[in-house]
């Protein structure tokens, strides 16, 4: 009986091991909000982009160019603002952002799929100066750089914006 037990506390420890985190948009136990939920009570009324490189390990590539400020602001639609490697959005709102229960916002990204996902981690600031970074996972193998049309498990992944492929939001 003993054994038995082990092995069955071994084989369910494996199979928790390979889905950690929420899964991606439309499978049951998901945090992704679809745009047009009514959950949402603002959206951005400000933003400012500070571009990034169009690959940081190819600095002489130059910085991506594509999209406005102006286009992340409002609701969430499939207009693109490229940030970069390393680029950031800083985005205002008319309204305080508070502390309550449940999820107080979702950022939106442009990922085509459940599966091509760019990352970015999400802080908050009441001042300007002052910066929280939200604690963050991921799980996702870091030996080799993913690469351009790879794929990312959103299972491996907490608390990063572009968790969820475009028109859903990373609460």
């Amino acid at each position: 009986m003993k054994i038995c037990f082990v092995l069955l506390f071994f084989i369910f420890i494996s199979l928790r091991g390979e889905c950690q985190f929420p899964p991606a948009a439309g499978i049951e136990g998901t945090t992704a909000i679809y745009a047009d939920s009514s959950v949402f009570a603002d959206w951005a009324t400000k933003c400012v982009v500070m571009r990034g490189y169009e690959d940081i390990a190819q600095p002489q590539n130059g910085f991506v160019s594509y999209g406005t400020d102006s286009l992340a602001l409002g609701k969430a639609d499939n207009e693109v603002v490229s940030l970069g490697d390393g680029g950031t959005a800083i985005l205002s709102f008319a309204k305080p952002i508070c502390n309550k229960e449940g999820f107080d916002f979702a950022v939106f990204e442009n990922a085509f799929n459940d599966s091509f996902l760019e990352l970015a981690w999400v802080e908050i600031s009441s001042d300007s100066i002052h910066w929280f970074r939200f604690p963050s996972v991921s799980l996702t193998q870091t030996e080799n750089q993913i690469g351009t049309f790879g794929s990312v498990d959103a299972t491996k992944i907490n608390n990063l914006a572009g968790k969820y492929k475009a028109m859903f939001g990373t609460p």
